[in-house]
């Protein structure tokens, strides 16, 4: 019998809410078994770092394993919302998972819109070490002056980093300000440079005109609401959420706090939320649109799926596991 070539890996990277998980799983039982492709089987691996919290199910959009039919998912609820993510620890347990996929036969399907994550399982990555004192010194600086004056640091030292890092991410621009002064070069020195990626990967990018994809985000935050979102965010809390580094910076999940404690009503904190994620849109896009290996997709076309699966076909270069 001949032997069967090991499975590529998919990636369906592209801005929120723009219907990656549904083409993940689309394409799990459209190239699950494909001699071709060497598969006998498709699993999901996550690549959003807010839906690797337990219990943030609503506000980011995770798939209940109802609709996740019946295809396996991995790297979901794994952490606690008092932990904070760390990618270089994702990125070993993701090829971990990857790994075990592909040697079973099976095709692995990479999806989310966490550029850095995705990068970081396809690509060599300096994660550089941390030093205790500096970080609660910069830490201390943030809480006194706060993020805007942190990233007019980051700028004036690495341009390239700061238009990269959202202006209000604190904890990125603790880490941009830590690296530079531990290294003495820029911050982007330690960013991603795509090369050939790992396990033979076809990195298709999903996105939808801006217009349409700004309503569906309103529709869909308002839906979030309507299931029982702020509840959700209630029960973290008692769970320790506030505590959470990373967690607690998630979309909405600050603005429902903020309702909670009274400094902002339901109906503002909806709409921040919204205008946040449009800005967090633009961001994915940014960073998306720098790697010139994914293959782009319209996510209003009618025949998304078949074109994806062919472009996949098309691409797959099926090396071993590496």
């Amino acid at each position: 019998m001949t032997d069967r070539p090991t499975p590529p890996l998919v990636v369906v990277a592209g801005p929120t809410g723009v219907g990656k998980s549904d083409l993940a799983l689309d394409l799990a039982a459209v190239l699950g078994d494909d001699a071709r492709l060497g598969t006998a089987g498709a699993e999901v691996v996550n690549a959003d770092s807010m839906q690797l919290y337990r219990g943030m199910d609503i506000g980011t959009a995770k798939l209940s394993p109802d609709e996740r039919r019946g295809v396996p998912h991995h790297l979901l609820d794994v952490l606690d919302v008092t932990e904070t993510a760390s990618v270089a620890a994702y990125r070993d347990h993701a090829r971990a998972v990857i790994e075990r996929i592909r040697a079973d036969g099976r095709l692995p399907v990479l999806v989310g819109g966490s550029g850095l994550y995705i990068q970081a399982v396809l690509d060599e990555i300096d994660f550089p070490g941390t030093d205790p004192a500096v970080r609660r010194r910069l830490e201390g600086e943030l809480a006194v002056v706060g993020p805007a004056e942190l990233h007019r640091r980051v700028a004036a030292a690495d341009p390239v980093a700061a238009a990269a890092i959202d202006p209000a991410n604190g904890r990125r621009l603790v880490r941009a300000l830590e690296v530079m002064e531990l290294t003495g070069r820029p911050f982007t020195a330690s960013m991603p440079r795509p090369g050939v990626p790992r396990y033979g990967a076809v990195l298709l990018r999903l996105d939808r005109a801006t217009e349409e994809l700004d309503q569906r985000l309103g529709a869909r935050v308002e839906v979030m609401m309507t299931a029982g979102w702020l509840d959700e965010v209630r029960r973290l809390d008692a769970a320790g959420l506030r505590r959470g580094m990373t967690a607690r910076r998630a979309l909405g999940y600050a603005q429902l706090l903020q309702v909670l404690d009274g400094e902002l009503d339901v109906d503002t904190a909806v709409t921040e939320t919204v205008t946040a994620t449009r800005r967090f849109v633009r961001r994915q896009r940014s960073w998306f649109r720098r790697d010139h290996r994914m293959i782009d997709l319209d996510a209003a076309d009618p025949q998304l799926v078949t074109r994806a699966a062919a472009t996949v076909r098309a691409a797959a270069s099926v090396p071993g596991a590496s």
